[in-house]
């Protein structure tokens, strides 16, 4: 049995019902040209099959078909212009199927996979997307539901998936984690290079190609997300997309950029002086975020929670704050009025894994969910300090810095999947002037 065999396995053994997982729909980038695609990762983790237009069924109660894919068939005249397809006859032995059917029959014959289900594992209304699939799962529930004077049952309750194979997703597999490594290996090359490349006069679309090239010249399939690379006051807008400004002499460049390769992602920030030397100001700044980054990665482990490590960063940002003039007044205090929201106003952590922001549940029963080892998550804190923030002092309005990496729960604590990017001060001014 293959890896994705083996996953859907997993899955039926813990439903009591039918799931259904569909492909993520192909969007309209304007007219007739459309945005480069990318698999649902859902069901790429259980086919890895990457075509569009194309639904899992996994049923626990049909006699026959345990797991079955509804997807487009062969059309020479198509595939002229959009490449081959897998067809409907040739994926059932290579998916590891007990049928395949064309994903046009999809509305005809969901009612007898819904029919005798108890529960139904399917996530409605998803962002918009999938209207048409959500009125022919729903339209198949009620067919099923109208046969009143038949034995068969059908789905009373529909499920979010999210109990199911997101908690799967969320410990990651050695065939996973090598993927995550390899990733983080590109990312890691892509930002040493921004490092030494970078200098008065660039422009950040410039550092922005440098990040793709690198990306992709080894098998990267894509970026795993617009890449921010934010130079001088941009550095302190969080999604700062328009990667146009002009480096200047004296900036701070911070980069959030990380490449996605087979599907996972790295999600990794580094912030450094354009001319290769930081400022006594920047260097506070950077000093104060980086001693909490460190503090946080040190207490990842397994039984930690992200909450008690967001509150550990929280501590040493806002003792930092009060050390470089942000803020004044008894640390405990500032914690109490959110007074660091001012200058951090985002989380240190999220999951990582074949979505930037992977899934995987933060909180269970209301608590804080302890680490386990095969997580991996993301400890990214920052300080942004608005150009035209007429509170803070002089000399430190307009610095941003952020730094992120992607740390790996182990059996005995943690593995930094990225520490190969510098981080100090003294490493990152030797690798700008590399």
């Amino acid at each position: 049995m293959g890896l994705f065999a083996e996953r859907r396995r997993r899955v039926l053994d813990a439903i009591d019902g039918v799931a259904i997982i569909p492909a993520a729909p192909v969007t309209i980038r304007n007219n007739d040209v459309k945005h480069e695609y990318r698999q649902d990762s859902d069901l790429f983790w259980l086919t890895g099959f990457d075509e569009p237009e194309s639904v899992l069924i996994l049923s626990t109660v049909h006699p026959e078909h345990r797991q079955v894919m509804f997807l487009r068939p062969r059309d020479p005249e198509r595939e002229v212009w959009d490449g081959a397809r897998v067809g409907v006859e040739d994926a059932k032995e290579r998916f590891e199927l007990d049928a395949t059917f064309p994903i046009d029959e999809l509305a005809e014959r969901l009612p007898s996979y819904l029919s005798g289900a108890p529960e139904l594992l399917y996530e409605l209304a998803r962002q918009g997307e999938r209207v048409s699939l959500d009125d022919q799962v729903l339209a198949a529930i009620s067919h099923v539901r109208g046969r009143g004077r038949s034995a068969k049952s059908w789905p009373t309750k529909i499920m979010h998936p999210e109990p199911v194979w997101h908690e799967m997703r969320l410990t990651k597999d050695d065939q996973e984690l090598a993927s995550m490594r390899r990733a983080a290996e590109i990312s890691t090359e892509a930002h040493l290079s921004a490092m030494a490349q970078a200098a008065p006069g660039k422009y950040e679309y410039e550092i922005e190609a440098l990040f793709r090239e690198v990306f992709r010249r080894h098998g990267s399939q894509r970026a795993a997300y617009t890449p921010i690379i934010g130079s001088g006051p941009n550095a302190t807008v969080l999604h700062y997309h328009a990667n146009n400004r002009q480096l200047e002499d004296g900036d701070l460049l911070l980069i959030d950029a990380g490449c996605e390769y087979d599907y996972y992602a790295c999600d990794v920030t580094r912030t450094f002086p354009v001319s290769g030397r930081f400022s006594d100001a920047q260097k506070m700044v950077y000093e104060a975020v980086l001693d909490a980054q460190l503090a946080a990665i040190e207490a990842t482990r397994p039984g930690s929670t992200i909450e008690q490590i967001h509150r550990m960063v929280l501590r040493q940002l806002t003792e930092g704050m009060v050390r470089i003039g942000l803020l004044e007044g008894e640390v405990d205090e500032l914690i109490a009025k959110e007074a660091y929201r001012r200058y951090y106003m985002h989380r240190t952590s999220h999951w990582l894994g074949m979505d930037v922001h992977d899934v995987g549940a933060y909180f269970i029963d209301g608590k804080s969910r302890p680490l386990v080892p095969g997580m991996v998550l993301t400890i990214e804190p920052g300080i942004y300090i608005s150009a035209e923030d007429d509170r803070a002092p002089a000399e430190l309005r307009g610095i941003g810095v952020r730094i992120e990496d992607d740390i790996l729960v182990t059996e005995s604590g943690y593995d930094n999947l990225t520490a190969g990017i510098p981080r100090t001060i003294e490493q990152v001014e030797r690798a700008c002037q590399a």
